[in-house]
Parts: structure tokens; sequence; C-alpha cells
């Protein structure tokens, strides 16, 4: 795309979001740093700390104690706004589903810490409700097996599993399935706070360019789709965010 300057960029991605009518918002852990949760790959995330001989960085909050930020809130004001699709999120800290986001409008591919699922039913439901007890049944997690009178799915008696995917673990394949086919279907693709290199959720920029969408990428740092973006901001997001989405409002309202 030709030059453009930092306003006349905010101006057309607040143009091409007021449009659309198949937007879909990919997260990644930028979008939460706001929230006191450290990133991974941003100028002070934990591999980048790694990769300097730095300890990692502390978590401002304990993370099941963090709250929503301002870039939560924004993608619930385009949900209210009725311009959001679908969410995609690489994030496992919960913090979409706190902030407003339904579940039947979000795949959460790497998990959330708050739930486990079922492996028979694909049903989402709170340690609390399944009545899990971490001291004694552990974390949950696929690769720890079955343990005897553990708490089973309350609405088909299938396994229950932490919902967050561990290393070796495969993606919710429900979920996966259904944040391709948003992105293929998508007009606009609005990458927020994610180095795209984690896969195969780092390949929707790519299902949704190959099908048409304009990809916008709002990210501290490089990623492999910066030379296909059609907007490619590298400021911090709560320096572009807000902008556009007060762009955005003006635009509907003139809808």
């Amino acid at each position: 795309m030709f030059f453009m300057n930092l306003e006349e960029k905010i101006d057309l991605a607040a143009k091409w979001i007021a449009e659309s009518e198949r937007l879909v918002v990919f997260t990644g852990a930028g979008c939460s740093t706001g929230s006191g949760i450290p990133d991974f790959r941003g100028p002070d995330g934990l591999w980048t700390r790694r990769d300097k001989g730095l300890p990692p960085p502390k978590s401002k909050v304990p993370w099941d104690q963090a709250e929503p930020n301002a870039n939560h809130f924004s993608v619930v004001e385009l949900l209210e706004m009725e311009k959001l699709d679908y969410v995609i999120s690489q994030n496992i800290d919960g913090l979409h589903a706190k902030s407003g986001i339904p579940f039947e409008i979000m795949s959460e591919l790497h998990g959330n810490q708050f739930f486990m699922k079922c492996l028979s039913c694909n049903k989402k439901i709170l340690f609390e409700e399944a009545g899990w007890d971490k001291a004694k049944w552990g974390r949950g997690m696929r690769q720890a097996g079955v343990k005897e009178g553990q708490p089973k799915c309350p609405h088909c008696e299938g396994r229950l599993i932490n919902s967050i995917v561990d290393f070796g673990d495969p993606l919710p394949y429900d979920e996966l399935s259904e944040a391709i086919r948003r992105s293929e279907q998508s007009d606009v693709f609005f990458v927020v706070g994610s180095s795209l290199v984690v896969s195969p959720a780092a390949n929707m920029p790519g299902y949704a360019k190959q099908s048409g969408a304009k990809l916008i990428i709002i990210n501290k740092g490089d990623t492999p789709y910066d030379t296909v973006a059609d907007i490619r901001f590298d400021e911090l997001i709560e320096d572009v965010l807000p902008p556009i989405m007060e762009k955005v409002k003006k635009l509907t309202i003139l809808d």
C-alpha cells in the first residue's frame, strides 16, 4: 500500500471497520498487557527477555485476578454497535469472556483458565460448577489421564479436561474449525496485539487474506504478515485503538 501517515491509517481503518459486514477481531497477548499480564514477544515479553538472558517479567496482578482493559471493552463496543462478527483469541486469560463477549461468537484457541471442557459434548463449564477440586484432582490436563472418582460432565457424563491447550495437545477442533470458517468469510480481519507466529492460530490472517478480506494489524514488533497487510500499525495498541474506535462510532452514527 502507498505510504500513509498515522492519522490517515487510523481514518482508513475506521472506515473499513465501520463499513464491514463480517468483521473478525483476532487478539494476542498484547491485548492483555494493559491488564497487568505480560506478553511473550513484545519489547519486554517473556520470550524477548529469555533470549536476552533476563529473568521473566512479573505479572502486575495474579492472572486469575486480572480485569479486562480498554482493549477488551473496545471489542465489546464493536459488538454493541453490531459491527462484530467474531472474535478469535490466542489468550487463556478469559478476559474477553469477562468483558462480555459470548462464547457463541468466540474461539479461544488456546483455552480459558477458568473453564473445563467436555471431550464428549464440547460444553464449557467453570471448575467450580464441575465440582473440580484442583488440590484433589490436579489441573485436569488432558495428558494426566483419568483419575478414579473425578467429576464428570454434568450434561453428558463425558470426561472433563482443563480447556487450556498444553504443549503437544491438539487445539479444540470445533473452535478451530469455526475460526477458520469465520476467517475465510470475513471482509475485514483485525489483528490486535499478536506477533502471529504460533500456528495454527497464526494461519487465520492468511485464510482471511486469501479469501479477499482487508487485513489490519496493530502490533508492536514484526509479524510474518507485515508485507501483505493492507494497514500495518507498529505503534502501541493504546495509541491506535482508541482513536480508531472514536472514528468508528462517529461513522456508525452517521450511517
